[in-house]
């Protein structure tokens, strides 16, 4: 299964193909480049993904390596009818936001081939073709870890935990390092390779940069992993903004779901703690970091992924209190209701 890149400063869709980000517009239906088509030394195989504001199809290179390209098509702006392969704006008003869109992009691919870390995808190309741009990124085989949650839903060891998430934390760090954000970090969106490493794929910040500059396009975000500043005073997007995403995602690997959605929690935060939900279950240390990432307020959140990290990566506080009677008798009722 191939991979999506990242953004700066902004994101998109995950592998499975689906973007079930909100977004308050409805976007045009695209057709997807044809199998087989020559993109430049390109082999089109397949289309494997898309969205909202592009495409990614598996394809294969000069000497038959298998890369992963990611196409901007921005269904709100742009139209392909079927039987051609250039993309068009849908109206002389859209022309202009799609001519900056692909700007974003490009300069999104440039600033995303300077990173070269294993905890984040590569990309290796970027190009223009058809009256829009290309980013090739290497292809990755395994399983997202939104499929390993749902395989394993409520027997996720802590282990697991901190070491993936302390190795995509190495990523996340090389990312912020040149001043890029990911902002659409959700378990749909962090790879567990065949080896077991994990990477971090499909950014959203060139997007994001799009939205804040143009705003006839809405802003596109996840519930339940998007930060409450990415609904609204986007300004205030920084680190601690990918921090909530990272804890929005810890929080789903112990539940099985995400939490509840920072536009609901501005307006009625019902959220349970991890400290409430899982003590006894999970080391204190681990519950109490996932809470800090998880406040509203983005100062109260740890403020940069260095600091995180030192967490994740204590090995002393790895080993979970010992259960009580009373705790798995409150799980296995969860369980049971849920």
């Amino acid at each position: 299964m191939g991979v999506e890149p990242v953004h700066a400063f902004s994101s998109k869709t995950g592998l499975s193909g689906k973007d079930n980000r909100r977004s308050t517009m409805a976007t045009q239906p695209n057709q997807a480049l044809p199998n087989g088509y020559q993109l430049n030394e390109y082999t089109i195989v397949r289309k494997i993904g898309g969205g909202g504001f592009s495409m990614v199809y598996l394809a294969h290179d000069s000497h038959n390596q298998s890369v992963a390209i990611k196409e901007y098509l921005p269904g709100q702006l742009v139209l392909r009818t079927e039987g051609s392969v250039i993309v068009q704006a849908s109206s002389a008003e859209n022309s202009n936001i799609f001519r900056h869109g692909l700007k974003c992009f490009f300069e999104e691919g440039r600033a995303l081939a300077r990173i070269d870390h294993p905890n984040v995808i590569r990309v290796t190309n970027f190009f223009r073709a058809n009256d829009t741009v290309y980013m090739v990124m290497r292809f990755e085989r395994g399983k997202t870890l939104q499929q390993h949650i749902q395989a394993n839903r409520g027997t996720i060891s802590e282990s697991f935990i901190r070491r993936v998430f302390a190795h995509l934390l190495n990523g996340l760090r090389e990312v912020h390092t040149h001043k890029l954000l990911h902002l659409d970090i959700k378990p749909s969106n962090l790879y567990i390779r065949l080896d077991g490493s994990p990477v971090l794929i499909d950014f959203g910040a060139a997007r994001q940069t799009l939205t804040l500059e143009e705003s006839k396009l809405q802003p596109m975000y996840t519930p339940g992993f998007a930060s409450p500043e990415q609904y609204h005073n986007r300004e205030r997007l920084g680190p601690w903004s990918d921090v909530y995403s990272v804890g929005a995602s810890l929080y789903a690997c112990l539940a099985g779901y995400p939490p509840q959605s920072a536009d609901a929690r501005l307006l009625n935060d019902k959220l349970v703690p991890a400290m409430v939900n899982w003590r006894g279950a999970y080391s204190d240390q681990l519950l109490e970091i996932i809470d800090q990432c998880l406040k509203l307020n983005y100062m109260e959140r740890p403020q940069s992924v260095f600091s995180l990290q030192k967490v994740l990566m204590d090995s002393t506080a790895m080993r979970p209190p010992r259960t009580s009677i009373l705790s798995s008798i409150k799980r296995s009722l969860s369980k049971e209701l849920f």
